[in-house]
């Protein structure tokens, strides 16, 4: 199931290849569209990855900019695994795109103010919180959801290729929450506790005493990948979400997670405090 390279990735990292090799041939996207008697947007959105690339469009690019057959072969492998069916598909999921940016990830720094991390999240914990989707989501559905958010958090445990690094900042709000009512939330707590003993997963709370800070309105997660490709913000929100991908978001993402990683409390004051949550969810 998760052998299958990313295709969503592979077409990020064939779109950083493709731009390069433009920029090194010295030429706009308009001219290049010209050459290949196609419009501007078509260009670019291979560029970005937004449009997978056919074999033929991989051949005249190459011709374009004259690419060597090596580097020929390596592009067209990237275009053939780009179409490749990956584990996700088949559930028809409204993020999958960030479901098959996820799964090559090797860092991942997530900013919860109102749930827990969607990786660290328990099937009942997940359930509540779908269950109150809207509009809203039929059983079989939920059921999908939950499937899919426990694949993903396989990842985190995995062996090969090396599990992603999991940075997550949570809201104290969150433990305050009562999600599912105390069982489930004790349940959840004693999740995030055990998985910050992976070596690879950090989860610090941002307490209400530090009052206003840089991301009071908003909830977002950084991807970092291989350095052949760059990285992304994800924002997800009622109206939908959004992938960021400039290189001046996405370092001013990553300026305002450190602010909230500097004012957050410590990883052993962060297990405390939820430690504390949990004993008193336990009394309820």
């Amino acid at each position: 199931m998760g052998e299958t390279r990313s295709p969503v990735l592979r077409r990020r990292e064939l779109g950083a290849k493709l731009r390069g090799l433009r920029t090194e041939a010295g030429m706009t996207v308009e001219q290049v569209a010209e050459n290949l008697l196609c419009s501007p947007s078509k260009v670019s959105r291979l560029e970005t990855g937004h449009r997978s690339a056919s074999a033929r469009d991989i051949r005249d690019l190459c011709d374009l900019y004259r690419v060597d057959p090596a580097q020929r072969e390596h592009l067209t492998e990237l275009a053939r695994e780009t179409k490749a069916q990956a584990w996700w598909q088949p559930y028809d999921l409204p993020y999958a795109t960030y479901v098959g940016l996820e799964a090559e990830a090797i860092c991942i720094s997530d900013y919860e103010p109102g749930v827990f991390p969607g990786l660290l999240q328990t099937p009942d914990y997940a359930r509540v919180i779908h269950e109150q989707a809207m509009p809203k989501l039929s059983s079989d559905v939920i059921e999908q959801r939950i499937e899919v958010r426990v694949v993903r958090q396989a990842a985190l445990t995995r062996e090969e290729p090396a599990p992603p690094k999991l940075d997550a900042i949570i809201d104290e709000a969150v433990l305050h929450r009562p999600v599912g009512g105390p069982k489930v939330m004790s349940a959840q707590i004693s999740r995030v506790i055990e998985a910050c003993e992976l070596p690879n997963v950090t989860v610090r709370v941002l307490p209400f005493a530090v009052g206003a800070h840089p991301a009071l309105d908003s909830t977002f997660i950084l991807l970092k990948f291989e350095e052949s490709v760059p990285g992304v913000v994800y924002v997800e929100g009622l109206v939908g979400h959004l992938f960021l991908e400039r290189a001046s978001d996405v370092q001013r993402y990553h300026q305002v997670f450190e602010r909230l990683r500097t004012a957050s409390l410590n990883e052993q004051k962060s297990r405390d405090l939820m430690s504390s949550r949990r004993a008193m969810y336990e009394k309820t």
